[in-house]
């Protein structure tokens, strides 16, 4: 088969089921997406620029609608020169997030299209307006109700979509759940998975160090910001350290924005480091950045606590990993947390804003040893019943099938 994958940042979502895909010669594999350094053997690149955005006076509200649809033309362009060059292809996949996909129905109408729908967005019940730290102004809300423009121009080409949870899928109106087909997405078990032999050993990242006597907390998030919890962890730690001189903290993320406001003239590390200077003991505390994957996952086979926050909000890649770690997670209480972790069976649920009980649970996992080893276990299991990257792929591979009459 002829596939033709879509995504602003390449290989996205799609990894793994690539790799799935060149181990039968027959498939042909064609990528479009801007440029970067990723590269996997077997797959055409098509690249394309970003396009400049449009005039300022532009309203604020169509911004991100006009640069969707600037891609889509710009995609639609490469897509007429690779027809032109013999190239049908039988299937497109990709997300519907950045709009390239949008104008593809028309250079290829015979082909399905097979879409990502990651989130639709709304005002109220789920991300905006949960945290009363950050509130939003109702002046906000169209903007925000526009941000789905992308969404609903996908929805209207009438075609198959995907997303990964039971809670995404109920972002959505009822009238477009129909178009859109849960895919769980998995782990690589093989490689996420637990590693005694680290807890009998010195830990190191760098100059940081954890002995075997030695407690460790972990924290992932793609970046340090309040979306993913990064004030309600950094504000637990007084409490952490102070009951616990054994115990050192790993806080993984980088200094961007992925979701929600930016600073003006600093980061959200920077911000919360300065609101709680003096308050606790830096030294035990290692904020590295962004990790390369093999010491992310070796911090997370080490961990005697994993910490997840997150507002109501698309779950994240890290959570499904530190499951099949066997961690013992201690995570958010919200919906979306909910739809992998069960309180007191794969991990231990507390509220999502509350420093104090967040410090609490913390020391209970690790102080009842009990309660430890059930939740490793319990993640574990879990993640070999739910998780496995193989069964993403056969219900992927079985979508696809569907959709084409293959």
């Amino acid at each position: 088969m002829r596939y033709l994958f879509v995504h602003q940042n390449f290989p996205g979502q799609y990894l793994h089921f690539i790799r799935h895909l060149l181990a039968d010669h027959a498939n042909e594999i064609v990528f479009l997406s801007e440029p970067n350094e990723n590269a996997i053997p077997g797959v055409r690149r098509i690249v394309y620029q970003k396009p400049a955005p449009g005039h300022p006076s532009l309203h604020p509200g169509i911004r991100e609608l006009d640069m969707a649809m600037r891609r889509a033309e710009v995609a639609a362009g490469l897509a007429r020169n690779l027809r032109g060059l013999g190239f049908t292809p039988d299937v497109i996949i990709g997300h519907h997030g950045w709009g390239e996909m949008l104008d593809l129905v028309d250079v290829w109408p015979a082909t399905k299209l097979l879409g990502y729908f990651e989130f639709y967005y709304q005002t109220a019940g789920q991300d905006v307006g949960f945290d009363p730290e950050f509130p939003v102004d109702a002046s906000q809300f169209p903007r925000i109700r526009a941000m789905n423009g992308i969404n609903l121009l996908a929805l209207a080409l009438h075609q198959h979509g995907q997303t990964p949870t039971r809670w995404q899928l109920t972002r959505y109106p009822e009238w477009a759940q129909q178009q859109i087909s849960v895919l769980p997405e998995g782990a690589r078990l093989d490689v996420c998975r637990p590693d005694p032999k680290l807890y009998e050993e010195r830990f190191a990242l760098g100059s940081f160090v954890v002995m075997p006597n030695e407690k460790l907390v972990t924290y992932v998030a793609r970046n340090l910001e309040p979306y993913r919890g990064f004030h309600v962890m950094m504000r637990a730690l007084p409490a952490l350290l102070k009951a616990r001189p054994d115990l050192k903290v790993v806080l993984v993320g980088g200094d961007e924005v992925s979701y929600g406001a930016r600073l003006a003239d600093t980061t959200w590390r920077a911000y919360f480091q300065r609101e709680l200077a003096g308050k606790y003991d830096a030294a035990r505390v290692l904020l590295p950045g962004q990790l390369a994957y093999a010491d992310y996952l070796r911090l997370l086979q080490r961990s005697d606590a994993h910490v997840y926050l997150s507002y109501p909000f698309v779950a994240s890649w890290s959570l499904r990993e530190a499951l099949a770690c066997g961690c013992a997670v201690v995570a958010a209480d919200v919906e979306p947390v909910r739809e992998f972790v069960t309180h007191n069976r794969n991990g231990w649920l507390t509220p999502a804003l509350d420093p104090k009980a967040l410090a609490d649970s913390v020391l209970q996992v690790l102080e009842d040893a009990k309660l430890n080893r059930r939740l490793r276990g319990g993640a574990r299991r879990h993640a070999e019943r739910h998780l496995d990257m193989d069964q993403h792929i056969a219900a992927l591979t079985a979508k696809v099938a569907e959709i084409t009459g293959g």
